[in-house]
């Protein structure tokens, strides 16, 4: 017994000392990190340094830091206390502990930027009262900004740019007076500005842009002495442009575009004389530019575009010598332009469209030598090119379109060697092409179509390896040839040249690879169609309607695999019709009349959709939808149905067919279920999803079925209520087993993408053959539907529909631009735009398509490899469904305006002015004399319009489109719903 109790104490004591050894080796800094770190999650290992070192005797003192070597840590100078800790950029996610944050006293400095951290902000961060720097931007952070932040009373910086704050700007950031950077930009923070935001004593840097505030700017901003940077447009506030921001003698940036802004511009803004960038763009103010502007001699950049601005340039405009960048786009402006802003000594941009300029050019346009970028497009210029315009040899981008331009095309572009996109259309040159393209190596966009050119194409034009866009059409006297070889032509993917009295052959395909659009209807080609046509197998729109061509009509052009759209109208073709045509599953359009083609026409669902315009004019062609043919009692299987015995033997071999069919399918069956009940099932689940086991999630669809076995969902989509009573909608998706890890790894991608305006994927349970997704339940309806509501439904109001073109969005902008690798949506459409019970808005069905179109290969690379590195095959692809959501996108828009009534800028818009469509938009939503929506509806049917434009390439990215729609500001009142 004795001995029992001297054993049983020899162990407390060695229990007690372990204790008190881990006391002294776990210091509490490294304690409260470990805590933090338990709490991430770590998708990079980026944290894989943090462990406690092992000491022997209680070597390590209370004084020594064991964090100190851990990576993102900074420590003094004696490894006494922790003073920053850096975690941006570390891919970390999972919501911060506050509780072991407020440990790190000590800490002046707190980096928590470019990371996925979300959920609340924790309140204890402002318990670190000698934070000097708080970044807590690129996050996911929500819900309002927590109060206690005036505590920190040393800070200098606050960075929280780019989160999911809501409700109002914090207050109490202003009794902060150390503060010198205060940025707030990029979240959902509302309401005004509060005019105690005047009160700051040292700031110099303001950002309050991309938010969803509203009201006046208050006059009091103009109190900040030290301010050097403002930026605070994006929002969409009321009234003017306060005329005592001029009071901020300090200042050398100020942005404020995209703010629904009206009337005209102060003259007291003259006063920032140390301004050297000012952007204004895409408000509603009107009337002239201040001539006093031109006392502004700092001004490097000034961006006044897309107003209502009227008037002249201001002669003043000669003082400023600094002047880098000039946009007055998009106004309301006219005159001429005086040779004063050509002799600008810094001017490197110069952007005039869509005004109503008049007269020549300045002549010494371009004689300063460092022009880069001259749109002058749509406006009423005449003239000659100035001769000078690329004397420096850096000229990139030269647009003219739409003018009344006149004579040859200046000798000077055709050693313009860093030309890298140039549209003179629509205009009057004339003349030859006077270029050598072996010397324009970088150009990637030439459209000099509806001029007077003569002369032909230039040979050497694919020696312009990176060129991508070609169009001469509509020259009538330009004659010649296609170049030879046109199609090897490595980058090029538009090539255009209608209506040029162009002769000749086509050239051969043999390396046509990258074309996607060939447009030479209206020449006088001819000769036939080469065969090796099939290896243009990127070409989607190929028109050589009203030429001579001749010969059959090739097999292998109807084995195209994204051919849309064919013309070979008004040819000399004979020959049948390639069978392909008809199991074509990209042709949308085929016009095949008035030629000599002969024979029936042949079955397939593309012809079923057709009518007669496309076949007329072929004599010898029948079926429909053309005269039946003669001979159509031929059987499908090739058996004539003449006498009983031959239809007797050919029903005997369709039983027997059916019999054999009927035993192996059942074969088959009874393997699939047996090796389905070999399988084990497993369940992941991703953040806002109860642990479950595999059986809990299976038998919520069917509680009488066994779980060893696929629960016998009748559709591939149902909704399920889970033991905890939470209601999912269930998707099943079929995979093999060799495509199951990477399609797992891509659902996990697809699980980990949290955003306000997505549809949570909560988890997914599987086995080698199925995979159920679970998705939150919104149990609302979608867009399509509502839609299509009448009478007084709130779908149907202007400030709904604003805000749901801004969810739609974000949430296609955060899959594209936030998510890495990208994750197209693929199925974007009004039937995939939901609503829950609170009516918010949520994209559905996101990479759904990619998911499950996307072989195991390419779906591995795309995993495995960021967004900035990413090539090849899988690239292209890539580019090509984020492009296709971008339409998607646009056609949505349509929808939003029209009520549901088109989804393009095509069918019922075509051939109709755009001041015709907004009139009919406008009455639509009912919008009368109300300036503000007409500018708003205005902008949203632009952004439409550049989102369906037909080449890809020509659409914006989301984040352009959301950046052009950030204007927008959802007016409330209590009939609207937040979506």
């Amino acid at each position: 017994m004795v001995m029992g109790v001297s054993i049983f104490a020899v162990v407390v004591m060695v229990f007690v000392n372990f204790v008190l050894i881990s006391s002294v080796v776990v210091d509490p800094y490294s304690a409260a990190l470990m805590g933090l770190k338990s709490k991430l999650i770590d998708g990079s290992n980026n944290l894989q340094n943090w462990v406690l070192p092992s000491f022997q005797n209680g070597e390590n003192s209370h004084k020594k830091i064991s964090a100190c070597a851990w990576s993102g840590i900074t420590c003094s100078e004696n490894a006494s206390k922790v003073t920053a800790l850096d975690l941006s950029h570390m891919n970390l996610s999972g919501s911060l502990s506050g509780q072991h944050l407020k440990a790190l006293t000590d800490l002046t400095n707190l980096n928590l930027s470019d990371n996925s951290f979300s959920g609340s902000l924790p309140v204890e961060i402002f318990n670190l009262t000698k934070l000097t720097a708080l970044d807590i931007s690129r996050n996911n952070f929500n819900k309002a900004f927590p109060s206690g932040i005036s505590s920190l009373k040393f800070l200098v910086v606050l960075d929280a740019f780019s989160n999911s704050f809501s409700g109002p700007l914090p207050l109490e950031a202003t009794e902060i007076e150390s503060l010198k950077v205060l940025n707030l930009a990029g979240s959902y923070f509302e309401g005004p500005i509060p005019s105690a935001y005047g009160s700051f004593k040292n700031l110099e840097f303001i950002h309050l842009a991309g938010n969803s505030l509203s009201g006046t700017i208050p006059p009091e901003l103009g109190y900040l002495k030290k301010l050097t940077h403002m930026e605070i447009g994006y929002n969409s506030y009321s009234g003017s442009l306060p005329w005592q921001l001029g009071d901020m003698g300090g200042l050398q940036y100020l942005d404020i575009a995209g703010a629904n802004l009206s009337g005209p511009i102060p003259d007291h803004l003259c006063n920032l004389t140390r301004l050297q960038s000012m952007f204004l763009f895409r408000n509603f103010l009107s009337g002239p530019v201040p001539s006093c502007f031109g006392g502004m001699i700092s001004l490097v950049n000034l961006d006044v575009s897309d107003n209502l601005i009227s008037g002249s340039i201001p002669d003043s405009f000669a003082n400023l010598r600094n002047l880098k960048l000039l946009s007055l786009m998009y106004n309301d402006m006219g005159g001429s332009v005086s040779e004063t802003i050509a002799e600008l000594p810094q001017l490197e941009t110069l952007l005039l469209w869509n005004n109503y300029f008049y007269g020549r050019l300045p002549r010494k346009l371009g004689r300063n030598g460092k022009l880069k970028y001259v749109d002058v497009s749509t406006n009423r210029f005449n003239g000659s090119i100035p001769p000078d315009i690329c004397l420096g040899g850096v000229l990139m981008k030269l647009i003219l379109f739409s003018n009344n331009f006149t004579g040859g095309l200046s000798p000077a572009l055709a050693n313009c060697s860093s030309l890298v996109r140039l549209r003179l259309e629509d205009n009057s040159f004339s003349g030859e092409i006077p270029w050598r393209f072996s010397t324009h190596l970088d150009i990637s966009y030439v459209d000099l179509s509806r001029n007077r050119l003569s002369g032909g194409i230039p040979n050497d034009l694919n020696q312009a390896s990176k060129l991508e866009y070609f169009n001469v059409s509509w020259n009538p006297d330009l004659s010649g040839g296609v170049p030879l070889k046109t199609w090897s032509m490595p980058m090029m993917q538009n090539f255009s040249a209608s209506s040029c009295n162009i002769s000749g052959q086509l050239p051969p395909f043999m390396s046509c690879k990258s074309v996607s659009v060939i447009e030479l209807n209206g020449n006088s080609l001819s000769g036939e169609l080469p065969n090796d046509v099939g290896n243009c197998e990127a070409l989607k729109s190929f028109n050589l309607a009203n030429n001579k061509l001749s010969g059959e009509i090739p097999d292998e052009l109807a084995s195209l695999p994204v051919l849309r759209l064919l013309d070979l109208s008004h040819n000399e073709l004979k020959g049948s019709i390639p069978g392909m045509f008809g199991s074509s599953s990209s042709l949308i359009s085929l016009n095949l009349s008035f030629n000599d083609v002969a024979g029936s026409i042949p079955p397939g669902k593309i012809f079923e959709t057709m009518d007669q315009s496309a076949f007329i004019g072929n004599p010898k062609l029948c079926g429909a939808p053309l005269q039946s043919c003669s001979n159509s009692k031929k059987n499908l299987s090739g058996f004539k149905l003449g006498n009983k015995r031959s239809e007797k033997v050919t029903w005997a071999l369709l039983l027997s067919a059916g019999v054999v069919l009927f035993v192996v399918m059942a074969v088959l069956g009874i393997l699939y279920v047996y090796r389905e009940r070999k399988e084990q099932w497993k369940m992941v689940a991703f953040s806002g999803l109860p642990i479950f086991k595999a059986n809990d999630i299976l038998r919520s669809f069917s509680y009488t079925e066994a779980v060893d076995r696929a629960p016998p969902l009748s559709t591939s989509v149902c909704k399920a209520v889970l033991p905890t009573g939470i209601t999912v909608l269930v998707k099943k998706i079929e995979w093999d087993a060799k495509r199951k890890g990477v399609m797992s790894e891509f659902i996990t991608k697809m699980g980990n993408a949290r955003h306000k305006n997505l549809a949570r994927l909560l988890g997914f349970c599987s086995n080698n053959c199925i995979a159920y997704l679970l998705y939150d339940y919104l149990p609302n309806g979608n867009l399509d539907e509502k839609m299509r509501m009448k009478g007084d439904s709130a779908i149907l109001t202007w400030p709904t529909k604003q805000k749901i073109v801004i969810g739609i969005a974000k949430g296609l902008c955060y899959l594209h631009h936030d998510c890495h690798p990208a994750i197209p949506h693929g199925d974007l459409k009004a039937r995939n735009i939901v609503f829950d019970d609170n009516m918010e808005l949520y994209l559905a069905g996101f990479g759904l398509k990619t998911l499950l179109h996307m072989d195991g290969d390419l779906l591995s690379q795309m995993l495995s490899r960021n967004s900035s590195a990413c090539t090849g095959e899988i690239d292209n692809i890539m580019k090509e469904e984020i492009f296709g959501d971008v339409y998607s996108f646009g056609e949505i828009l349509f929808e939003i305006l029209t009520n549901g009534r088109m989804r393009t800028s095509r069918g019922s818009t075509q051939n109709k002015a755009k001041e015709t469509i907004l009139k009919e938009i406008y009455d639509e939503n009912e919008v009368g004399s109300n300036d503000a929506m007409r500018g708003e509806i205005k902008m949203v049917l632009e952004v439409a319009l550049l989102c369906t434009k037909s080449r890809s390439c020509d659409r914006p990215t989301m984040e352009v489109a959301l950046k052009l729609l950030s204007g927008l500001k959802p007016r409330r009142n209590s009939s609207d719903f937040e979506p």
